[in-house]
């Protein structure tokens, strides 16, 4: 992925949770919702007060994080699809471990 967020930005992938079907009933792709849980993929390099210094981010490339429902701005790059989202948007990230 050729792509370097500006400033206090980070570049999200989806992560998609695994489909479980209880009494037979499937789920067609449009009727679900999009995942709350993504992985960074890239981070800019932190967020520019108004004195001039910069500020580097928590969150790092490998976290697993959770966003709102309407966090983002989706893209495509070579055919997948990611988010552009502000620091400040992240919910929490996920520690080692728990899914």
């Amino acid at each position: 992925m050729n792509i370097r967020p500006l400033y206090d930005r980070i570049v999200v992938k989806r992560i998609e949770e695994t489909e479980t079907v209880k009494g037979g009933i499937i789920i067609p792709d449009s009727a679900k919702e999009k995942p709350q849980e993504g992985e960074v993929m890239a981070v800019g390099k932190g967020k520019r007060l108004e004195d001039g210094k910069l500020i580097a981010l928590d969150v790092q490339v490998g976290d697993h994080i959770l966003f709102g429902k309407y966090s983002g701005n989706d893209i495509k790059i070579e055919g997948t699809e990611y988010l552009i989202m502000r620091e400040d948007e992240v919910l929490g990230v996920i520690e080692n471990g728990h899914k």
